[in-house]
């Protein structure tokens, strides 16, 4: 989300003739930074300077650095004597609020923030959209959604994709099938609905591509607990009465999921004995005992 944003701002018509410089703090170094900031550029009166990673702002930032810190201190409360325009890209759950820095920053700099609550995401991508001159079904922007795990970093990275192959301003169904696969998350969700369906053979081709894709048994095993827990939670809930979107906000999952979830054919049961062979073939896998990728399609077929 945070790079869209960062990537959006940069190709904004009055930064055209600026020079764009990015420094990762992570990779690069605060003297690096310093650096950057302190110094005159050569070829321009104005640079557009990205700051990548800022853990400075973080309350784990190394006591080495304070020195550093010191400096950008200074740097930031006079940010406003610059040519120069500063965008702060801090992708951290949270930045320590308390530290003197923290709040200069916040003083001096405008905010963005960029956290988007799971339910919002499909008004948010489709206002996205209209916007930039595109245009999206609603099951066109399910599918796109539901390919992106309904994670706001993947829709976005999955539309840029989209954008830059389309032919027109309309994103299709059909554009979206053929160039954004569907995730590993939905793929498992696929193999288990085929498997209870009886479809063996559709399900052990669904895992042989994900085997194929590189994807390793132990991640398989993972995403297959992880779906199985999901069905089961989903069904007990249910059962007490529930009703779907109580469901919803109870498990604090996309409401879409929690759907497909109540339509799955397994018992509780069924999915409770599922859970347990998944914690043997996990053990017995870490343990050495299964080698090859068999044991995953045994499963698959026991299902």
């Amino acid at each position: 989300m945070n790079d869209y944003v960062v990537e959006s701002i940069s190709k904004e018509d009055r930064f055209n003739s600026f020079d764009k410089i990015t420094i990762d703090c992570e990779v690069d170094g605060l003297d690096e930074l310093i650096a950057v900031l302190t110094e005159a550029s050569l070829f321009s009166s104005q640079r557009l300077i990205t700051v990548k990673n800022p853990f400075f702002l973080t309350a784990k930032s190394p006591k080495k650095y304070e020195s550093q810190v010191k400096q950008l201190l200074q740097i930031f409360q006079n940010s406003n004597n610059l040519d120069d325009v500063i965008i702060i890209e801090a992708s951290y759950e949270n930045i320590d609020r308390r530290k003197k820095i923290s709040k200069v920053a916040v003083a001096n700099f405008n905010v963005v923030e960029t956290q988007i609550k799971q339910y919002e995401l499909p008004s948010f991508i489709k206002s996205l959209i209209k916007l930039e001159g595109y245009q999206i079904s609603q099951s066109a922007l399910q599918m796109l959604l539901d390919r992106s795990d309904q994670v706001v970093d993947i829709a976005l990275s999955n539309y840029v994709k989209l954008k830059n192959i389309s032919d027109g301003n309309k994103l299709t169904e059909k554009l979206i099938d053929s160039n954004i696969d569907m995730s590993l998350a939905q793929n498992i969700f696929a193999i288990l609905e085929s498997a209870f369906g009886g479809k063996y053979s559709e399900a052990v081709k669904r895992l042989d591509d994900q085997l194929r894709e590189g994807v390793y048994p132990v991640q398989l095993i993972a995403v297959f607990q992880n779906q199985i827990e999901l069905l089961l939670m989903v069904k007990v809930l249910s059962k007490r009465g529930r009703s779907e979107m109580q469901i919803v906000k109870e498990l604090g999952v996309h409401p879409y999921r929690v759907k497909l979830a109540l339509k799955s054919r397994a018992t509780a049961e069924r999915l409770k004995q599922l859970l347990n062979q998944l914690i043997e073939l996990e053990f017995k896998y870490k343990s050495g005992i299964y080698r090859d990728n068999s044991f995953i399609k045994l499963f698959v077929l026991g299902v």
